[in-house]
């Protein structure tokens, strides 16, 4: 981490109330095993792993007994050291969850990084990337990697061109300003609750618009940066995302494999 720097009170949020339908387990996303562990706790290491946390706040399925006790087992673990461990019940939607989060973090928390619990293998320099921007004096930093593929931008198809398919190019968008958006995503903890305060009266379409806390921030006018995530930062939502996980896991050098 730079050390030329001040770095700010940083808490962690982990998004971890999916349902992960997807990945046909039949149980919330947290909790499908990965490498012998649930994904939950692949994140929970990784985070402490990175030294980036005085707290994580974990919000979680409501009334998940299992996943709770899961937290509490590994809050056990850390009775020596490493950050405050804080649960809450995550609400319907992501902004439901980050805002319940929010409301318990610590006196004197300055930044926060909100993460998915789904992107369980992301490596420590991650963090590290997205806090030194911030203690730079970045209001929000967002990990993100190049669009390898070509994006074409599309529109359903109308007329007789409905019997030949469904839909229909309508450009394509230029690659190399293009950027697939990982987590953690770190933000000044006053802006991050100024932007989700500015969302609460958003209607249900704005609501499903927002994919990201990046948005909410992007839509007060404030600068977001960006840092290098890494390919490691998948996000774990369907049977094939949990295998090339597995594969990552069982490589030569283990979940945390450095790039770069």
């Amino acid at each position: 981490m730079d050390t030329g720097s001040t770095t700010p009170a940083t808490a962690v949020i982990v998004v971890a109330a999916g349902s992960g339908q997807r990945l046909g387990y039949g149980m919330p996303k947290a909790r499908v095993p990965l490498g012998g562990e649930p994904i939950l706790m692949h994140a929970l290491r990784g985070i402490v792993a990175s030294g980036v946390a005085a707290q994580v706040c974990v919000a979680l399925p409501e009334g998940d007994r299992a996943l709770r006790e899961m937290c509490d087992d590994f809050r056990t673990e850390l009775v020596d050291g490493g950050p405050l461990l804080t649960l809450v019940d995550g609400g319907a939607s992501r902004a439901e969850s980050v805002r319940a989060a929010m409301a318990v973090l610590e006196s004197g928390t300055q930044a926060v990084l909100v993460h998915d619990a789904a992107r369980a293998l992301t490596p420590e320099s991650v963090f590290h990337r997205v806090v030194d921007a911030l203690a730079a004096g970045a209001k929000a930093v967002i990990p993100v990697m190049p669009v390898v593929d070509t994006v074409k931008t599309v529109e359903p198809t109308a007329g007789d061109g409905i019997a030949i398919a469904p839909e229909l190019v309508t450009g394509t968008a230029p690659r190399e300003t293009l950027r697939s958006v990982q987590t953690p995503q770190g933000f000044d903890l006053a802006t991050l609750r100024r932007a989700h305060e500015a969302a609460a009266g958003f209607d249900a379409d704005q609501a499903a618009a927002v994919t990201d806390d990046a948005m909410l921030v992007e839509l007060l006018g404030v600068p977001v940066h960006a840092v290098r995530g890494a390919s490691q930062s998948l996000k774990i939502t369907t049977p094939l995302d949990l295998i090339i996980a597995e594969g990552l896991l069982e490589g030569p050098l283990g979940a945390r494999w450095v790039e770069g």
